[in-house]
């Protein structure tokens, strides 16, 4: 049992992890910089983090930064405020997702471009040989470990950790919780489960601040991923691009 637990939490809090650092704040926002080198590392590390459900950089970045710019209103891709339901919200974000991926879809100039690309991983990332290499990888190490057949229900979170990860934000971090700005939006901050999206589910300090790299901004808010970021610049790695 021991083992699915440590092998459940650690995908889910590697997963958003990276999604947080490398996804959000360095792709679609572009609050720190970092070298070519460091830039592949962390590309890579998002690519085997999330498996079988990893969001390919440009897809993520214009999704993020329409929802930016239209948050709340008929234009943003995922408000909780427009769809009926999580299932509908999230039916919609994915057909956007593949629309602007495989060029159905155009977005709007000033949400593309200046977005890290690795080809090669991308092609590789992005088929579906890959990413049911990685379900079935999830399945046999439960096979292998699960003291019980309950278990195996924990496998579709697997299977979609990110999309999972952005449904909990994109749905309760607009919906539940409370405000510390008054924004043109209706983000909020969940505190009571931030604990389980790293610091993303500070949403109303996020829209008021959208360029700054730490999301907590009262003395009891905690931001995990910032703290990371402030030993990754201590070591060197990267530099902030923006005053926290």
């Amino acid at each position: 049992m021991l083992a699915i637990v440590v092998f459940f939490f650690a995908h889910w809090w590697l997963s958003v992890f990276f999604q947080s650092f490398y996804l959000h704040r360095y792709c679609a926002h572009g609050m720190v910089s970092m070298s070519k080198g460091w830039e592949r590392f962390f590309h890579l590390c998002t690519f085997v983090a999330q498996g079988s459900s990893f969001l390919m950089p440009r897809g993520y970045m214009i999704l993020h930064r329409e929802h930016h710019a239209y948050s709340d209103t008929e234009k943003d891709p995922h408000s909780p405020h427009v769809f009926r339901d999580v299932w509908s919200m999230m039916q919609h974000t994915k057909e956007r997702y593949r629309g602007l991926l495989n060029g159905s879809i155009t977005p709007e100039a000033r949400f593309d471009g200046d977005c890290p690309s690795w080809p090669r991983l991308d092609r590789v990332a992005h088929s579906w040989v890959t990413r049911i290499a990685f379900a079935a990888a999830y399945v046999l190490f439960y096979v292998k470990f699960a003291p019980h057949w309950a278990f195996y229900a924990l496998l579709p979170l697997h299977f979609l950790m990110g999309p999972v990860h952005g449904a909990i934000v994109n749905w309760a971090g607009h919906k539940y919780g409370y405000r510390n700005f008054e924004t043109s939006d209706r983000s909020r901050n969940t505190l009571l489960v931030d604990v389980l999206t790293a610091g993303e589910l500070f949403q109303n300090n996020h829209h008021r601040h959208p360029t700054s790299p730490s999301f907590a901004k009262r003395w009891f808010e905690v931001d995990p991923t910032f703290a990371v970021m402030r030993v990754l610049r201590w070591l060197g790695i990267i530099e902030l691009r923006y005053a926290a």
